[in-house]
């Protein structure tokens, strides 16, 4: 991260003092203020873009702005339009030291509007391609859905838990059902409980939730994956609307809390509804996508996505939804957020705290990951047929 970082502070700074030395020079020749300004900027621009592909994101796939002329030049016309504007309104008289000054503060503002268009105009793109189903062809799997409970010291209501899900959901797809029950490390009889599931997978030790899943995906047998918490928190007959949505062509659809047709059973607590909303802020400064909800317990899959997703993943803990969503944006995945009905359980193995800081650890982790080309670029995916 930190060689991307100067790599893109070098090319900063030979653009900036090419904008600014060329429009000094232009305008004490006798050229007028905004040819002078206009002509730096382009200069600027025309060196920026190649040595930026080059050097700075040429290791990056997912930077894709710096790929696309109409994108580049968008930012680099609508910063120019700033940049002159504020040099006109200072309107530095033929002294340097006054149109340095001018020239220097333009520089400036026309960064920060860069920034900012940079962010909008990806936001929309990202989201665009989201948006559209991908319509791959079908994946195999022996069932038509696999639904993973991840499970910690849960040995009172495991096997409530999947009763549910084979009534409420099994129902619903003729029992064409595979559960998958991941005992993370429990030592008070959690899989002993679960003799209900189809599978059971037990961990020596309490590795995480993002580790449970990454077991339970990898050992699934169905065309769709789906995962929920053992405290249903979301009622299990809610999986099967993301279960059609996968079907209908999206590589994965993700439950939404915050969505404008949710609604809220059993409200969280202050406190943890704040961590959450903290959380969201906090993902922004990784993600593109501006999604609302990241941390919501009901997600379902294509199997290839899931395994693909899941194989690549490295965070262990409470971050492992973030990083998904990062692969995804580099993999140009589609996406569809849904609104669910939310009935908060009062025990949670959630530390807003705690898990707070690690969450910064773990989005520092996910973007140096990202920076080093960890990540891979191509996820042997079936080729996809937009629609």
């Amino acid at each position: 991260m930190k060689f991307r970082i100067q790599r893109f502070l070098v090319v900063g700074i030979i653009a900036t003092a090419l904008d600014v030395s060329l429009f000094v020079f232009l305008h004490k020749i006798g050229w007028s203020l905004v040819l002078a300004n206009v002509l730096a900027l382009n200069a600027a621009a025309l060196l920026a873009w190649p040595l930026h592909r080059l050097f700075t994101f040429a290791d990056d796939p997912f930077t894709r702005w710096i790929g696309s002329p109409g994108v580049f030049g968008f930012m680099v016309v609508t910063a120019g339009l700033v940049d002159t504007g504020v040099v006109c309104v200072f309107n530095p008289d033929r002294e340097v030291q006054a149109e340095l000054l001018a020239k220097l503060i333009a520089v400036v503002a026309a960064a920060l509007v860069r920034a900012i268009s940079y962010r909008i105009i990806i936001f929309r793109t990202i989201r665009r391609e989201q948006d559209r189903p991908t319509n791959r062809p079908a994946p195999k799997g022996d069932y038509r859905l696999t639904v993973i409970i991840p499970a910690y010291r849960e040995v009172d209501r495991i096997k409530n838990t999947i009763e549910r899900i084979r009534s409420e959901l099994g129902s619903k797809i003729d029992n064409d059902l595979e559960v998958i029950v991941v005992d993370d490390g429990s030592k008070d009889g959690t899989a002993e409980a679960a003799g209900l599931a189809d599978q059971l997978i037990v961990l020596p030790g309490n590795q995480g939730k993002g580790s449970a899943l990454r077991k339970g995906v990898d050992k699934s047998n169905g065309r769709v994956v789906a995962f929920t918490d053992a405290d249903l928190a979301y009622s299990p007959s809610q999986i099967f609307n993301l279960l059609v949505e996968v079907e209908n062509g999206y590589d994965w659809v993700v439950g939404n809390r915050h969505h404008a047709d949710t609604r809220t059973i059993v409200k969280a607590g202050v406190i943890r509804g704040m961590g959450g909303r903290l959380v969201n802020f906090a993902t922004h400064l990784l993600l593109l996508g501006q999604y609302r909800d990241t941390q919501c317990g009901l997600k379902a899959f294509r199997s290839d996505v899931a395994k693909s997703l899941f194989s690549s993943s490295t965070i262990n803990g409470f971050a492992f939804d973030v990083e998904l969503f990062h692969l995804a944006e580099r993999w140009r995945l589609s996406l569809s957020e849904i609104s669910v009905e939310v009935e908060h359980s009062e025990r949670t193995t959630v530390r807003v705290v705690q898990d707070g800081l690690r969450l910064l650890r773990d989005l520092i982790h996910v973007r140096r990951l990202a920076s080093q080309g960890i990540y891979p670029v191509d996820p042997q995916l079936p080729k996809a047929s937009k629609v």
